[in-house]
């Protein structure tokens, strides 16, 4: 119960500092406008860039669709080009890597914004939840070709926006679309190359990006583009009660505020003891590890591990995989799982049902 009532404070004060924390240095803002009318405005620039160029598809440093998973394909960079420079070209708006989909204002209910992103590659490793962190590489600039950010070498982003500042609504939504890389190998220079990673880019409304804050380089109100790689990803635990974070979201509205089993103000993502019955949750799921030896053929087995995974007999069949970690050191996979336990049969978890062990 002590350790409920500590998470409870801590997060109230994380709460507190993060709000007195501006979301970007050097930013300023300017009287917010009406969001519908900006978002119309917005949407009519980024459609116009999406129509008026192109990306590098094709071509002597195009993208090979043939193999999308190629190691050739792994270096690709996106390229925008303006139509106007060659004719024959496809545009961005009419090319089938382009999805879209529809993203709800983080601060206005019931104010949806149609969200381009441009998916190259969706990548093979790891499924990125709304709650990981995320490491990637990434451009940040506006449709007239003003680079305003970027990260060549890669970068960790906790996509959360309710702690440690987070990201911009739309880049974790973009980022959410994309898997990570299954492998990779030492380049003998400090860095690795990466293989099967996800290959995008993202067109954010203003409303999902700064809105009204003013950037050193770029006004209020401007819609941007990030082109990203996204190479891995950690999937956090913020109460350290051996459920990942993504997993707390027990109404799936990829919002963990909300879900609050023991109504105590501390949302089940930050309390030990979920569901406040005096025993911590982390005593109420059964955590395993089981490690597989890659048999001396290295960075090739993510998918193997996830094949024994699925077929070992030693896993329980309501054992619910997390995590597959890849040791350089001593090439073996760690597989992490998580039981949740349900002694009394009733069809809930113990660390949800506040009648157990009554």
């Amino acid at each position: 119960m002590k350790l409920r009532k500590f998470a409870l404070i801590v997060f109230s004060l994380i709460i507190v500092i993060a709000s007195c924390t501006p979301d970007d240095d050097g930013t300023t803002t300017v009287p917010a406008r009406d969001k519908t009318e900006v978002y119309a405005e917005d949407l009519l620039e980024i459609e116009t860039f999406l129509e008026t160029h192109f990306y590098n598809y094709d071509g002597p440093n195009g993208f090979d669709f043939t193999n999308p998973y190629s190691p050739g394909n792994d270096n690709f960079k996106i390229v925008f080009t303006a139509l106007s420079e060659d004719t024959s070209k496809t545009p961005i708006m009419d090319r089938p890597e382009l999805k879209f989909k529809m993203v709800e204002d983080p601060s206005e209910e019931g104010l949806f914004y149609k969200m381009y992103y441009l998916q190259v590659r969706q990548g093979l490793g790891d499924e990125v939840h709304f709650i990981d962190e995320a490491f990637v590489t990434y451009e940040g600039s506006t449709t007239e070709g003003l680079v305003f950010d970027d990260a060549i070498n890669i970068t960790n982003f906790e996509l959360t926006s309710v702690l440690n500042g987070g990201v911009v609504t739309g880049f974790k939504e973009a980022l959410i679309e994309f898997k990570t890389a299954t492998s990779f190998d030492p380049v003998g220079d400090g860095t690795d190359a990466y293989h099967n990673h996800g290959i995008g880019a993202a067109f954010l409304p203003s409303g999902l990006a700064y809105f009204n804050q003013v950037l050193e380089d770029v006004t209020s109100y401007t819609p941007l583009i990030f082109k990203f790689d996204v190479y891995d990803r950690v999937l956090l635990d913020h109460d350290s009660d051996g459920i990942p974070s993504f997993l707390e979201d027990l109404n799936g509205d990829m919002d963990v505020l909300d879900d609050d089993t023991n109504d105590d103000t501390a949302p089940n993502f930050f309390d030990g003891d979920d569901d406040g019955d005096g025993i911590n949750t982390i005593d109420e799921i059964e955590s395993k590890s089981y490690t597989l030896d890659d048999a001396g053929m290295p960075f090739t087995l993510r998918e193997d591990a996830q094949f024994f995974f699925d077929n070992s007999a030693q896993i329980a069949s309501d054992e619910v995989l997390i995590d597959i970690n890849y040791s350089n050191s001593n090439a073996t996979f760690t597989l992490i799982t998580f039981r949740a336990l349900d002694s009394n049969g009733n069809g809930t978890p113990d660390y949800l049902d506040e009648t157990y062990p009554e």
